[in-house]
């Protein structure tokens, strides 16, 4: 099969003549690439015709990656592709998705991609060489208390880092709705308990179900994400250490996401032979942009809080939230 994986060096003028690369592109990751960053809009076929713009300064202006040497960094993409080619694929024409289809769709339509690469051959591969773990559910994995107007929501599975288990998953649903059936409640404040405010999915469920389908049905029905994007604007989150997958897709969808200094964030989904399942390909975007969404979720780099303040996926570092 060839490689899905397209470098575009947008510093050459002759790069796109005679071809109509960027509009055939529904099977190809396109990267393009330029030492310095430039106006989106005087991109042949604009921003919206790649989907990773990478630069070499580090400041660079949104929607830029900026990674000093850009080529260097597209090799590591192509790598990336190729070792998980429908998972990336899939990831792209997802966000891409993003800007026509609306909040609830897009959670619809990353559950559909998700589930349908759970039965790929990726997430077999992972998940056949990923040791063996057990399920720790708790009574009570979310905590709720009602003070006033204002409502707190805390993960409390300190002992498993809280990873998002169905027990979790489904306190939290139960949590949100609260919420949003309740306009008396001004104010929902979400916390973790222990060291991380989430590690993401519970690693002891993935893949567990035997019907992709139907795991699709429980996953739009049951998903915290679309009830926390109901009430979002009344959300603030409040984030420290690891938050990994679900551990920031979630937040994301919050009207105020806080960070502490020990925070970090990170989608691992693609090496896994997945995507972001919590709803990150709907609530990063609209905070930072496909594209760096897109690397985020390719490379599973870590993002700092200071670099995530810069690119706006939070909104203020816990000392200066005021």
């Amino acid at each position: 099969m060839e490689s899905p994986f397209l470098a575009v060096d947008l510093d050459r003028p002759d790069a796109l003549a005679g071809a109509d690369v960027l509009w055939g592109r529904e099977d190809r990751v396109v990267v393009g690439i330029a030492a310095e960053p430039r106006d989106p809009a005087a991109l042949p076929g604009g921003a919206e015709a790649c989907d990773v713009l990478l630069t070499g300064p580090s400041d660079a202006p949104r929607p830029w990656v900026g990674r000093g040497d850009p080529h260097a960094a597209a090799a590591r993409l192509a790598a990336v592709v190729d070792s998980q080619p429908a998972a990336s694929l899939a990831l792209v024409q997802v966000l891409r998705m993003g800007s026509v289809l609306t909040g609830a769709d897009r959670i619809a339509a990353e559950s559909l991609a998700y589930s349908m690469l759970l039965s790929g051959a990726g997430f077999r591969a992972w998940r056949e060489s990923a040791p063996a773990r057990t399920p720790r559910p708790v009574a009570e994995p979310v905590l709720v208390r009602r003070e006033g107007d204002a409502l707190h929501v805390t993960l409390d599975r300190p002992q498993a880092r809280n990873a998002m288990d169905a027990g979790t998953r489904d306190a939290l649903c139960e949590a949100f709705r609260i919420a949003v059936a309740d306009p008396s409640v001004a104010e929902v404040h979400l916390r973790g308990n222990g060291p991380a405010f989430c590690s993401g999915g519970d690693l002891a469920e993935f893949g567990t179900s035997a019907d992709p389908a139907r795991a699709h049905l429980i996953r739009v029905h049951r998903s915290p994400g679309a009830q926390l994007q109901r009430c979002g604007p009344r959300v603030t989150a409040y984030l420290h250490g690891a938050c990994v997958g679900a551990g920031i897709e979630l937040p994301a969808f919050a009207g105020r996401v806080v960070a502490a200094s020990d925070t970090a964030i990170r989608l691992p989904e693609i090496a896994m032979g997945l995507i972001p399942g919590a709803g990150g390909t709907a609530s990063i975007p609209p905070r930072i942009g496909r594209h760096r969404t897109a690397w985020l979720a390719l490379t599973g780099d870590t993002l700092t809080a200071e670099r995530a303040l810069a690119w706006g996926l939070v909104d203020a570092l816990a000392a200066s939230a005021g």
